[in-house]
């Protein structure tokens, strides 16, 4: 993991770098635990092996993009910190049962995790001369697109063959409701952001190659 850190944030890291790591770190540790003790981590008929998999893998793949195809360019800690937060925050709250003990907390994470990525996948992908019509564009296309593929999956790997399926339809409409509402808010959040200048991070993988210090 070292060698994703450039000369200036080896002598001074950053606090996203601080919080990614060790949000990494923990997810991995919490991910084990439910595997081992899906029942210990309330994620007993939830498909805890599949979540002990796919969370850490993808909390894993900006670092993975990152080192084969975009070395030349700095690391973003901040979107790989955005990705990684909605997989620690989903573990986090199985293993404390927030979604059993706080009737909201449901509908907050399938508002804000689709939020955080959208806001990730933005960084990533869109110039930031870009306007407030292409932001939403991509944070949509992509928001709504993963808010289905999370529904389809949660259905199939653990709804289907629970009592939660009498009610399935309803939360699936407000679990996509939140979600599409989430990914409103980021493309209004980044666009703001950038065009402050409250919002800096290193340009998108899709750009020109950033031009090398003794070059300029």
């Amino acid at each position: 993991m070292s060698s994703f850190v450039d000369a200036e944030s080896r002598t001074a890291p950053s606090l996203a770098q601080v919080l990614d790591l060790g949000a990494k770190g923990l997810l991995v540790l919490l991910s084990a635990m439910a595997a081992l003790d899906p029942v210990g981590a309330n994620l007993d008929g939830k498909a805890a092996e599949l979540r002990a998999v796919g969370y850490p893998a993808l909390a894993f793949t900006i670092p993975a993009l990152w080192y084969v195809f975009w070395r030349d360019r700095p690391f973003p800690w901040l979107a790989d910190l955005l990705v990684t937060i909605t997989c620690f925050s989903d573990t986090l709250g199985n293993r404390m049962d927030l979604y059993d003990q706080i009737v909201w907390f449901d509908d907050w994470m399938h508002f804000m995790n689709p939020a955080l990525l959208c806001v990730a996948v933005l960084l990533l992908s869109v110039p930031r001369d870009a306007g407030f019509g292409a932001c939403l564009e991509r944070s949509l296309a992509f928001g709504a697109t993963a808010a289905i593929a999370w529904e389809i999956a949660e259905y199939f790997a653990f709804i289907a063959t629970s009592d939660e399926r009498n009610g399935a339809y309803t939360d699936t409409l407000g679990d996509l409701s939140a979600g599409i509402l989430g990914c409103v808010l980021a493309a209004t959040f980044v666009h703001l952001a950038w065009r402050t200048g409250r919002l800096r991070e290193p340009g998108p993988f899709g750009g020109p190659s950033p031009v090398p210090a003794e070059a300029r």
